[in-house]
């Protein structure tokens, strides 16, 4: 099995499992972590033990098991807990225990370890995909993201309740990963200073209706995480999105191409790394109605469009020396058509993606992509969520910054 960084030998954890029915997969991550060579202290919570009994992961935690808050004869476990972990580790993190973390709700051991602790806390969340995406459960993960808490997003597939989903709890080598960068952050990318771009723009036909495209932000997002917890500064310029904005980054929203071309132009000579991920509109309206236009028997004979201004071409000819990184998302003839790109646009980097195959798509988790520089073969990176795509693309820019 592949893992990310040094192993976790002489690292101390506290792995909690909550109420989910994913809980029997928290014995098997447990015994990777073990493995790992961590010395782990379990917390179960009351819903846990109706899954999953203490003594199976006592068994396999070599320590024991804590259930309760005023367990008899035993010191004030939710200080003494934190104050001896590296990281908490909540995998499988129901709606509930989210709920109550995000509140700072404190009715049980872990919820109440969880106000006192200062350490990084990775939430692992698992439950029915309709809950997963509850208005009410998308604030609570905004708000632990807001404070620097880690989340693992579920997966999309089967679940126990027969539905298809995002739901799933992550698969081991994901939290896993997280684990790792928590307790062996990398601060490579201290001291320099990234503009990045993400999600799509809008362009106005009138006051209620816009043209735009697919794209989510995600993979833009993702890449503002990585930057930021690796010691970046980063600044994200993201047209409208649904994400929570990650900690530690500086945002500006934006909505038009116009306004994107301005945000980015004007804080380019800030940085010294750009990364244009956002999936800007080519066209607009040329002249977009005031009101609303009203639906008429018959088809629209024509929409006229106009050109947006290419900011990655204006962009090339403003920097003085920083890093540009592109993105080119194609349906055909990939390579060739991001070869061009690269050329054509006068980037150091160009990250090319099929958005038509599988897990490559728009919105997905995860992305297939080819990283092509200048002078240098195509480097084609397997299927990956998209913070794992989003280090690698990082790694191979401080190999520009290196080179010059």
């Amino acid at each position: 099995m592949h893992t990310t960084g040094p192993s976790l030998s002489g690292v101390r954890l506290v792995f909690a499992v909550t109420g989910s029915i994913a809980a029997y997969k928290a014995v098997s991550l447990l015994r990777l972590l073990r493995r790992e060579a961590a010395t782990v202290n379990v917390v179960m919570t009351a819903g846990a033990c109706r899954f999953v009994t203490p003594l199976t992961f006592e068994v396999l935690s070599g320590a024991h098991v804590a259930t309760d808050l005023f367990e008899a004869h035993q010191e004030m476990l939710h200080l003494s807990l934190p104050e001896q972990a590296q990281a908490i580790v909540i995998a499988p993190a129901t709606a509930n225990c989210l709920a109550k973390a995000a509140l700072g709700l404190a009715d049980d051991l872990l919820s109440t370890m969880l106000l006192t602790t200062q350490c990084p806390v990775i939430f692992a969340p698992a439950m029915d995909g309709d809950m997963w995406q509850h208005p009410t459960v998308v604030e609570h993960v905004a708000a632990l993201r807001a404070r620097g808490a880690i989340i693992v997003e579920p997966e999309d597939g089967p679940l126990a309740s027969g539905r298809q989903g995002q739901g799933r709890l992550a698969d081991e080598e994901r939290i896993l990963a997280a684990v790792h960068h928590a307790v062996h952050p990398r601060r490579d990318w201290s001291g320099r200073k990234v503009l990045i771009s993400a999600g799509p723009t809008q362009e106005a036909i009138d006051p209620v209706r816009f043209l735009s495209n697919r794209s989510s932000g995600k993979m833009g997002y993702a890449l503002a995480e990585a930057a930021r917890a690796r010691g970046a500064d980063v600044v994200l310029v993201s047209g409208p999105t649904s994400i929570p904005v990650p900690a530690g980054v500086e945002y500006c929203p934006v909505i038009t191409a116009e306004e994107m071309h301005k945000a980015l132009t004007t804080r380019l000579d800030w940085s010294d790394t750009v990364i244009m991920a956002a999936a800007v509109a080519d066209f607009r309206p040329a002249r977009p109605s005031a009101h609303k236009i009203k639906k008429r028997r018959g088809p629209v004979t024509h929409l006229d469009l106009e050109a947006t201004d290419d900011i990655l071409c204006e962009l090339r000819d403003r920097r003085t020396s920083q890093v540009l990184v592109g993105f080119a998302a194609e349906t055909d003839d990939l390579l060739a058509h991001a070869k061009e790109k690269l050329h054509a646009k006068g980037l150091d980097l160009l990250v090319a993606n099929d958005v038509t195959a599988p897990g490559s798509g728009f919105g997905s988790d995860t992305n297939r992509v080819w990283l092509l520089a200048r002078e240098a073969d195509p480097e084609e990176l397997p299927l990956l969520s998209k913070r794992d795509v989003a280090d690698r693309i990082l790694d191979r820019i401080l190999t520009v910054h290196t080179g010059r």
